[in-house]
């Protein structure tokens, strides 16, 4: 059954779709793809992959996944590939170019893999992951009470780290030894393209910093409940599907 978009929305994507040059960034999880248990698992909605490959091939039209995860592992469960963009690691890592650490920031990330594996210390259900830029601590697979043990005693110890940027998300604390943001990622895409415009669709807390850098004329849409900067809200990844369906009529 198709999704009906509010007609604010709607009208919103059919402006939008008039501008010479467009950027159409999207976080993955909980907006391509549903959220899922096993993170390798997760894979994007068919209708919301066809309407990205679709947007993809227009003239004027850039579609870039924008996401907390690392590079290569975006990769590998998006399954898009050029002319999609991908940005990993909350724009950490470039499809065009990996993020380069200097020697002390290569120090300072073994500091924290071993503070943050030493706070961690095979607590149940809890999950650790590698990035160019430093750790990640996933707990959703935890009972709630370890998930919260464990997620304080990262955030007094390992997070407070002289350098350390510490970024948290649902059920997951990143940490990095370098500044970024999904914020950052969406000025630097707008500027290498010359967009006129914006759309962003973003699901959780590290996707306010993309909706807060949004200019008039662009479209931020948050996807399920919370506190938000967007102007837009649906309420599921099923929803975004319609949403890239419309902008993709629009835009043709």
């Amino acid at each position: 059954m198709t999704r009906s978009l509010d007609t604010a929305l709607e009208t919103a994507l059919a402006e939008l779709a008039r501008v010479p040059t467009l950027l159409v960034a999207l976080d993955f999880d909980g907006v391509l793809a549903p959220i899922v248990q096993d993170p390798s698992t997760s894979r994007p909605l068919p209708g919301s992959a066809a309407a990205v490959g679709a947007l993809a091939d227009l003239p004027g039209t850039t579609v870039a996944m924008l996401s907390g995860r690392a590079l290569d592992d975006l990769r590998t469960v998006s399954g898009f590939v050029a002319p999609v963009r991908l940005v990993g690691s909350h724009g950490g890592e470039f499809d065009d170019g990996a993020l380069e650490l200097t020697d002390a920031q290569r120090a300072l990330k073994d500091e924290l893999s071993a503070a943050v594996r030493h706070a961690v210390d095979g607590e149940p259900g809890v999950r650790l992951e590698s990035k160019p830029a430093g750790i990640v601590v996933h707990v959703r697979g935890a009972e709630p009470l370890v998930a919260e043990r464990v997620l304080d005693a990262v955030r007094t110890g390992p997070a407070q780290l002289p350098g350390v940027e510490a970024t948290a998300g649902k059920a997951v604390l990143e940490m990095a030894v370098v500044q970024v943001s999904k914020g950052a990622a969406i000025d630097t895409l707008r500027g290498r393209l010359g967009a006129d415009a914006v759309l962003f669709v973003g699901d959780d807390v590290t996707d306010e910093t993309a909706f807060a850098r949004l200019k008039p004329g662009d479209v931020g849409v948050k996807v399920g409940d919370g506190d938000t900067a967007a102007g837009f809200r649906v309420g599921a990844p099923e929803d975004v599907t319609a949403l890239l369906q419309a902008l993709l009529a629009a835009r043709r």
